[in-house]
């Protein structure tokens, strides 16, 4: 797991650039190389080991969550886990340091002002490149149902943009990103990633931005489609989810079952309707390509995946997970509980480190 954080001001609860220091500092109290910054400067990334319990993987994400924040706090600054900035100054942030965030901002110039936003990774491992793409095809028409349960980005900048999840929508901006192509194989991917980064649509392969991609660096498919979520137990449903997408996948794999194949605009709607309603609208019902309720979408595919959860021993926390977001919401619809309130921003931010280390 990977999940990216945002530095606030605890007194103007506006993000806060000073995300070398807090890396230093987390490193220091025992997160080491897992711990490491993000394009601007008011993002810090942590990382997990790899893990096969999600007991295990809760205990260790709760760990990191807690040693950013008390290193946050050590340089007079709090940390949240949200997918957008609640508020911040209106002039670009401030860029890292390093030759790669140098390259990033020149290519792509204000796109970068907007990758404050951030996300929660979760890599999956898997055999080989090919079955890796094989997965893909597989899952691309259940990814917007993991865009409703992540939700977690209702504002922007001191502002509700209506959607419950607005990383969804500025992340659709850039030139590789969204849900991927169908491959139809690790060649196919191979030469499509070569032809973007000889266009300059990404910097290489590290920064193809789709929404399911093969990791560029470890043997996993990378699932980068979600918000960052807001508690660590958010983050340990959405895990526990994904591994069973994957499970039931290789399972159809096996079973040569061929992947749905939905036209790519109706799979970018359902992304958009899912980035706009969350779990309280509708979704689309792909490949049937018609609209129904949200929540019944993902009742749809936790019933896809019921005999991997049940395989892998997290039936029982994967129920338990989608009755409370059935009962409290997604993290986008608990940050608009703690704005109506008092109708006050800050009361968000407050609520977001308040919930960091659950």
């Amino acid at each position: 797991m990977e999940e990216e954080y945002l530095l606030v001001d605890p007194l103007s609860r506006q993000v806060s650039p000073l995300a070398h220091k807090v890396v230093a500092e987390a490193a220091a109290l025992g997160l080491g190389d897992r711990a490491g910054p993000e394009l601007t400067a008011c993002q810090v990334e942590a990382r997990t080991d790899p893990h096969t319990s999600m007991g295990d993987l809760g205990e260790q994400i709760r760990s990191m969550r807690t040693q950013v924040a008390e290193a946050a706090g050590r340089h007079g600054l709090a940390a949240i886990s949200s997918g957008s900035p609640v508020l911040c100054r209106p002039d670009p942030p401030v860029i890292s340091q390093g030759a790669r965030y140098a390259r990033s901002l020149a290519a792509f110039r204000a796109l970068d002002d907007e990758q404050i936003a951030c996300a929660c990774h979760i890599h999956i491992g898997v055999p080989d490149p090919d079955t890796a793409l094989q997965v893909s095809n597989h899952l691309r028409v259940w990814l917007p149902a993991l865009v409703a349960i992540a939700a977690n980005s209702p504002y922007w900048n001191g502002r509700d943009t209506g959607y419950a999840s607005w990383r969804t929508m500025t992340q659709a901006r850039w030139p590789v990103a969204g849900p991927p192509p169908y491959f139809a194989s690790a060649a196919h991917f191979d030469e499509l990633v070569t032809r973007a980064i000889e266009t300059g649509a990404v910097l290489d392969r590290g920064g193809v931005y789709w929404d399911i991609r093969p990791s560029s660096h470890v043997p996993t498919l990378e699932f980068r489609v979600a918000d960052a979520t807001a508690t660590a137990a958010d983050t340990v449903l959405l895990a526990a989810i994904t591994r069973a997408m994957v499970a039931t996948a290789l399972t159809r794999i096996t079973a040569g079952e061929p992947a749905p194949r939905p036209q790519r605009e109706i799979l970018r709607a359902a992304h958009w309707r899912a980035a706009r309603d969350g779990l309280a609208g509708a979704g689309v019902d792909l490949p049937a390509s018609r609209l129904i309720p949200a929540a019944a979408r993902i009742e749809s595919l936790l019933a896809w995946i019921h005999s991997a959860l049940e395989r892998l021993g997290d039936g029982p926390l994967v129920r338990d997970g989608w009755s409370r977001l059935r009962t409290h919401g997604t993290g986008s619809d608990r940050q608009r509980a703690a704005y109506r309130s008092r109708g006050s921003l800050t009361d968000v931010v407050d609520h977001l480190v308040t919930t960091m280390c659950q």
